[in-house]
């Protein structure tokens, strides 16, 4: 598999050009080393996750930097965050553009510490896995159920590996080790239990309750938890979407998976056949969808600013996209054929706000794509195109 082009490198080349670091997060294996290696080629590369050159990193700090004037990659910065002291002491005395890149895999400890560190010098970017926009023209004879089975993870493709196994060992190599150095975990078994329990509840609102009693912990527990989920990119939580708190409106946030592929693994699901089958295909449809979405939004380098709505009413919109005091809004159907009734939801919020409202789409599963009153139906795969160039 030849390497493909990444839709966010247009944007990092151009920021390379006005800020000393470029900080590039997002899951494992997720393609940022390829994609910074491939950016920045005159760039000495050096991978905190190795033992010897993290020792280096940490005993000797200055002279690890030192005599850099290329600048360097420094990948999987989180694993040494002492050293963004030092690069902040650096760039405020060489004010260079594009000097140093780094990349980490842990938002939350790697956020805090540039934060305090690097404030105001570097510009922070996600890359998440493959899109499907980016994988046009790769596997051609894909249907949607082969999508959510095989994700979008890049190994998977470029390895040509089978996905139920490579998630497996991407849960248990990864998410698990993220886990253990995160907190001090006695007993993996609850903690398995609860991230499965997560994978048959996407597209739900977020119970913290009723998970600590299936999984036998406190809710403490069950929130500090999905916290490290966060963290290391595994699940994303999507807000409500309410104007008046006042309302009667479901504020606690929906649950979703990064990735398809590693929901499906861990609901259980073996091939393309079973997943066609499972109850759950369509909150797995919904997943990649919304991710799509998100994908399209990071991949220019803004905040995703997707929401859902739903009412006490049980009115719903899966995906309501803000835009300043606009919205354009998403109706997600994993059927092959359109039915009016998808409309419902859509006309609900337009009516809402009927001055606000820019554009409504149903995304579903089926090839006919038309414009029914003021709304339009589009395939899942051209979903991430309703999202580019938006303001």
């Amino acid at each position: 598999m030849k390497l493909l082009y990444r839709h966010i490198e247009r944007i990092i080349t151009q920021l390379a050009q006005q800020y000393p670091v470029i900080t590039i997060t997002g899951p494992r294996q997720s393609g940022k080393t390829t994609l910074v290696q491939k950016l920045f080629p005159d760039k000495e590369y050096f991978n905190l996750e190795n033992p010897d050159i993290r020792e280096f990193a940490r005993s000797d700090p200055r002279q690890f930097l030192k005599g850099k004037d290329n600048g360097v990659i420094l990948d999987e910065i989180q694993r040494v965050p002492e050293l963004l002291s030092y690069l902040q002491e650096i760039v405020d005395s060489q004010q260079t553009a594009g000097r140093y890149v780094l990349t980490g895999s842990n938002q939350f400890s790697l956020l805090s510490n540039i934060t305090q560190s690097l404030a105001g010098r570097t510009v922070l970017l996600k890359l998440l896995p493959f899109s499907l926009l980016e994988l046009k023209g790769q596997r051609d004879s894909f249907q949607a159920d082969d999508w959510m089975y095989y994700g979008f993870y890049p190994g998977v493709y470029k390895e040509n590996r089978e996905p139920s196994i490579a998630y497996r060992s991407y849960y248990e190599t990864y998410l698990e080790r993220d886990v253990r150095q995160l907190i001090n975990i006695k007993d993996i078994a609850p903690f398995q239990r609860f991230v499965r329990l997560c994978a048959g509840r996407i597209g739900q609102v977020f119970n913290a309750s009723h998970l600590a009693n299936e999984t036998g912990v406190s809710v403490p527990t069950i929130t500090s938890w999905v916290s490290i989920l966060q963290a290391s990119y595994a699940v994303m939580l999507l807000q409500p979407y309410y104007e008046n708190i006042n309302k009667r409106l479901v504020k606690t946030p929906k649950l979703y998976f990064y990735d398809v592929g590693l929901a499906a693994y861990l609901l259980g699901i073996e091939n393309q056949e079973q997943l066609s089958r499972d109850p759950l295909r369509g909150a797995l449809f919904e997943n990649m969808v919304v991710m799509e979405l998100v994908k399209m939004r990071y991949n220019q380098a803004k905040d995703h600013h997707l929401y859902f709505y739903r009412d006490s009413h049980q009115n719903e919109v899966d995906i309501v996209h803000k835009r300043a005091h606009r919205f354009v809004t998403f109706e997600v159907k994993s059927a092959q054929t359109f039915h009016s009734d998808f409309l419902k939801g859509l006309k609900y919020f337009s009516n809402l706000f009927p001055e606000r409202v820019e554009r409504g789409f149903v995304v579903y599963d089926g090839h006919v794509e038309q414009r029914i009153q003021e709304f339009e139906v589009v395939n899942f795969r051209r979903a991430g195109e309703m999202m580019q160039g938006d303001g």
